[in-house]
């Protein structure tokens, strides 16, 4: 009996699951509810997210990711065990093939670790694969090729960037940097000028409502609740776009430098072949109303949005799972 072949996208923001055969099946929230005196977990994913900001003392929604590298393994591994209980059954005769996404550049203990998290919750065999060739592969480009391509994903915890040729990384970087951030810029511009205060799921839902990277032509408005920083009262308020693009410009700004960075790193021969074939943009982030176009105005080179950019990753590893043979070379192995 051959072991399930499993491919997890454990972001700081959000988990995706792949199994061999059926494609993703798990699309949640990266979060766990702990009991805070025992450590014992209450719930994971999408249940644990709705506990945020209405937990009674005793239990903490907790994050087990932060800026896209583990920071609590003992709970990631418990998470590992919850999304493999729910793809395969509770019941297994053997245990499955896991490949995890983890950012480029990571430390061979930062790797150790999430390999054995991997082994605790009942993987049979357990590999790596760099993030932004994993968005490479799901993004369709030809990483096989001897010519560069150009990702940047943009997730939750961080943007990873890089410049992809002959089946592997040439050069990378990456910066703390993505989406958290921006919900963050945005609740402290509203904390700073209006002295309410909201919460990360507010600040994200304005993102995604009336965020843009650049000025919209058409301003447009959303109703924001919170508390009053000095009543300590429930307030509402009305907020505009440009203000949203004007908060979180500075925090667009340090990704836009750190792809500077990478390309300034980059052999002339890939530079020529990025400048002919743009950057393509992957992860949550990409998502950002204009942000393709911010990053070509700062860059001078064009860039596009991947199809599905949420799933870029996921794909990518669900491919090399499925075919680890052609991918070996790029698998990281403890």
């Amino acid at each position: 009996m051959f072991s399930k072949k499993i491919a997890i996208d454990l972001g700081t923001a959000n988990s995706l699951v792949y199994v061999s055969g059926k494609g993703v099946i798990i699309n949640e929230p990266t979060v766990v509810a702990v009991s805070v005196g025992g450590g014992d977990v209450i719930a994971v994913g999408n249940s644990a997210k709705e506990m945020i900001g209405r937990t009674p003392e005793g239990i903490l929604p907790f994050r087990p990711l932060k800026d896209g590298v583990i920071a609590d393994y003992s709970i990631t591994e418990a998470m590992l065990k919850y999304f493999l209980n729910k793809a395969l059954g509770r019941v297994r005769f053997m245990g499955p093939t896991i490949l995890i996404a983890v950012p480029a550049g990571v430390s061979s203990v930062e790797s150790r670790a999430v390999i054995e998290s991997a082994f605790g919750a009942g993987a049979k065999t357990a590999f790596l694969m760099p993030e932004p060739l994993a968005a490479s592969i799901g993004a369709g480009l030809p990483i096989s090729a001897a010519s560069g391509n150009m990702i940047v994903n943009s997730g939750g915890g961080t943007t990873e960037i890089a410049i992809v040729s002959l089946g592997g990384l040439v050069v990378h970087g990456s910066v703390r940097v993505a989406g958290n951030k921006i919900d963050e810029a945005i609740a402290s511009y509203i904390r700073r000028k209006y002295g309410l205060i909201i919460g990360d799921k507010t600040a994200e839902q304005l993102k995604i409502k009336i965020g843009s990277a650049l000025m919209l032509e058409k301003e447009i408005k959303a109703e924001v609740k919170g508390r009053d920083f000095v009543e300590g009262l429930p307030k509402t308020l009305v907020v505009t776009s440009s203000e949203i693009t004007a908060a979180i410009e500075p925090t667009l700004k340090q990704i836009a430098q750190a792809i500077k960075e990478v390309l300034s790193r980059t052999p002339p021969e890939l530079s020529a072949d990025v400048l002919d074939k743009g950057i393509v943009m992957s992860g949550g982030t990409a998502l950002l109303k204009n942000f393709d176009k911010y990053i070509t105005k700062a860059t001078g080179i064009p860039a596009h949005i991947a199809d599905s950019p949420l799933f870029c990753v996921i794909k990518g590893l669900g491919t090399a799972v499925e075919n680890l043979g052609v991918f070996e070379k790029a698998l990281i192995v403890k």
